[in-house]
């Protein structure tokens, strides 16, 4: 069974929502989640909040996080899905922000550079990744296969 069908099959056996808020990626973890037949029975919401005025003004991070942290940061990512938490009334959600290149990336923030979080319940995760500058695509196919495999390890530690 592939990534993204476990992961429709684990929280729909949970009763669990999701919801997906992307930068980096576009799009594509909701488009990986959307393909699966029955993910409306568990998928509430996929926002690509892709400039920094769409992550203030939909997921309500703080412009002084962004500003000062960057928006692509630790502290943003985490701030993406604690609000998206809030906003899409979801038990599972996610958030990426990353650099996927080929322009953007600098020396304490090169191009691959992605963070993802997790929010379960109360229970919040933020992943630090340096993909390989393998092309744009290359990093946004990463990013989504990493998210999913992430979530099927949490979702099933989750008791």
């Amino acid at each position: 069974m592939s990534l993204n069908k476990k992961i429709i099959t684990l929280i729909k056996r949970k009763r669990m929502k999701l919801a997906v808020a992307e930068s980096c990626t576009g799009g594509m973890l909701s488009s990986a989640i959307t393909s699966v037949s029955g993910s409306s029975k568990v998928f509430t919401m996929g926002l690509v909040t892709y400039s920094n005025q769409a992550k203030t003004s939909i997921l309500k991070v703080p412009q002084k996080i962004i500003k000062k942290y960057g928006a692509v940061s630790v502290q943003c990512c985490l701030a993406m899905v604690n609000n998206l938490s809030e906003i899409s009334k979801s038990k599972v959600c996610v958030s990426i922000t990353g650099i996927a290149g080929p322009k953007g990336g600098s020396k304490q923030k090169p191009v691959g550079l992605v963070y993802i979080g997790i929010r379960l319940g109360k229970k919040v995760v933020v992943n630090k990744c340096n993909f390989k500058n393998n092309g744009r695509i290359f990093i946004q196919k990463q990013t989504v296969k990493k998210t999913l495999n992430l979530l099927v390890q949490l979702i099933k530690q989750d008791s």
